[in-house]
């Protein structure tokens, strides 16, 4: 059975060209298209609908800690140092060290942590836990929560004059919320400033209509947000990272901990993080013309296959093809020449620095003014 957001009604209102996604009907773009609506959210603002993630929290007793340890467990990362209200982007591993899902936590209280997972991994991902649950842990599925981005420079501004709500002092990766009802962090998937929004599902038309009557605000689809999170070199599950891939190999090393020791998969990640993977997770640029699409393969100058795209496309914003791959650990080097077989032709490409484009968030903008 195809799944619904609370937001279905408003998207065919809108005129959106509906698509499946991880069993929702969801917008893949509205009239303007995809290259247009990706270059609004760089200039401006867009609205993104991610209601089809799921929303959980994993809570213990008051100061028990076994919350976090529990946590610390899943994850390679620590949150002993997260401050309350702060969030941190991690990933769920299994025993043999692969990856299960990737997600935000938010560490809401030191006994309690809010969860976002993928929509297409949330029962395996709520499966999984419960399978390791401790007994004195509880667990809750919000099922009845919808989840609004708004995404793009002017954002700050529009939800000051869209919602009254001042958010210029709440840093990225940090929640604020308001008597329970509306619960919204700092950041997003596009590599730009912007708020993740959550409210009752019942309460979601109603916020949607609120933030688009603002003249900086389009809706915006799923295919442009792919074209810029691929800007941004960030991993999409199914892709860059799966159940075999390795925190290590998808260059993912900045979210574990060096001390972290009792988490699933330790042995593998922490031999890999030790004496280099095999494979590793690149960013791609081609210098022929031409696009290079997921599962092209990746060749060296003998013709020899060597790796595969796991995502690839037009960069609106750099007017040239990029995307991501794994090459063997010596070739993953920016300026590495490379090249990706496309319909038979071999076109030259290079492995790049990620992110293709400079992020814009608001860490990465005070790091810049300091």
């Amino acid at each position: 059975m195809t799944l619904h957001t609370a937001l279905h009604k408003l998207h065919t209102e809108l005129g959106a060209k509906m698509g499946p996604f991880a069993g929702y009907d969801m917008p893949l773009y509205y009239g303007e298209g995809v290259i247009k609506e990706h270059e609004w959210v760089r200039s401006s603002c867009g609205l993104f609908d991610v209601s089809h993630m799921g929303q959980a929290m994993i809570k213990g007793p008051e100061g028990s800690g076994s919350a976090r340890a529990f946590i610390e467990k899943l994850t390679p990362s620590s949150f002993e140092k997260l401050g309350i209200n702060r969030t941190k982007y991690t990933v769920l591993t299994n025993e043999q060290g692969g990856i299960i899902d990737d997600l935000m936590v938010t560490k809401t209280s030191e006994d309690s942590f809010h969860l976002v997972i993928n929509a297409g991994c949330k029962d395996k991902d709520l499966a999984w836990i419960k399978k390791n649950l401790p007994s004195d842990l509880e667990l809750t599925y919000f099922d009845d929560w919808a989840l609004l981005a708004l995404q793009g420079p002017k954002s700050e501004t529009v939800m000051r004059e869209a919602l009254n709500i001042d958010l210029s002092d709440l840093p990225y990766m940090g929640l604020w919320y308001k008597d329970y009802s509306m619960f919204i962090s700092r950041l997003g998937y596009t590599g730009e400033d912007g708020f993740e929004i959550a409210v009752k599902n019942e309460e979601a038309e109603a916020l949607a209509k609120k933030l688009l009557a603002h003249g900086a605000v389009k809706p915006i689809g799923l295919a442009a947000r792919d074209s810029l999170r691929l800007e941004m070199g960030y991993a999409l599950y199914g892709h860059e990272i799966n159940m075999e891939t390795s925190p290590v190999e998808a260059a993912l090393e900045w979210v574990m901990s060096k001390n972290a020791s009792g988490y699933f998969g330790v042995e593998r990640i922490q031999k890999e993080w030790a004496q280099s993977a095999a494979k590793r997770l690149v960013g791609i640029k081609l210098i022929d013309k031409g696009v290079a699409r997921e599962n092209s393969e990746i060749q060296n100058a003998q013709g020899e296959v060597i790796g595969v795209m796991t995502s690839g496309g037009y960069s609106p914003s750099l007017k040239e093809s990029i995307g991501m791959g794994y090459v063997p650990s010596a070739l993953a080097k920016p300026g590495e020449k490379i090249f990706i077989n496309v319909r038979g032709r071999a076109l030259a490409a290079e492995v790049a620095a990620m992110p293709f484009i400079p992020a814009k968030t608001k860490a990465a903008k005070n790091k810049a003014a300091a």
